[in-house]
């Protein structure tokens, strides 16, 4: 038992799923979500071009590639660890990036399941007919992600982009 009513494990976690080239907005709500509960930011990227194969008992993933593109997903990580570096700068929040793989709404909800993560953050589609398409195909994470697990989903809207001053009511 602890003297702080709300005091919270340090293993917490407020997962942000980005992409490369993502609007920096998702990056910086996610980040203040993570600091008002005291957690970790785990930055996620999802490649989709590698699937799950099988799980070892002990947890150790076999993947198979869907395409020779193993230098495009190094670099759209790297790209990835270096927006959030750039964007977060100066923040105080503790970070780290990785890469899972698959189904990008399965693979949230899995890393989520691993590190008990307090909440799920994840941006709104680009605009465009390429983006259309695809959220026709596949449907939109977000959504997928508010049906498929019990955990919070923030849906960050790419459109306007928050004032630099604005503060949630809480602050």
């Amino acid at each position: 038992m602890t003297d702080q009513p709300h005091a919270r494990a340090t293993s917490t976690a407020v997962i942000v799923g980005v992409v490369p080239r993502q609007s920096p907005r998702v990056l910086r709500e996610a980040a203040r979500y993570a600091a008002l509960a005291h957690a970790e930011l785990v930055v996620a990227h999802v490649d989709t071009t590698r699937f799950v194969a099988f799980e070892d008992p002990d947890g150790y993933v076999h993947s198979s590639t869907v395409d020779v593109a193993g230098a495009a997903a190094k670099a759209a990580l790297d790209e990835v660890r270096h927006q959030t570096a750039e964007t977060l700068a100066g923040d105080e929040v503790e970070w780290s990036v990785r890469q899972v793989i698959g189904d990008p709404a399965l693979a949230l909800i899995h890393l989520a399941d691993e590190l008990d993560a307090l909440l799920l953050v994840v941006g709104t589609r680009k605009r465009g007919l390429g983006e259309s398409l695809r959220e026709f195909l596949t449907g939109s994470v977000a959504a997928r992600l508010s049906h498929r697990q019990r955990r919070p989903v923030l849906v960050v809207p790419l459109g306007e982009p928050a004032a630099a001053d604005d503060r949630l009511p809480w602050e």
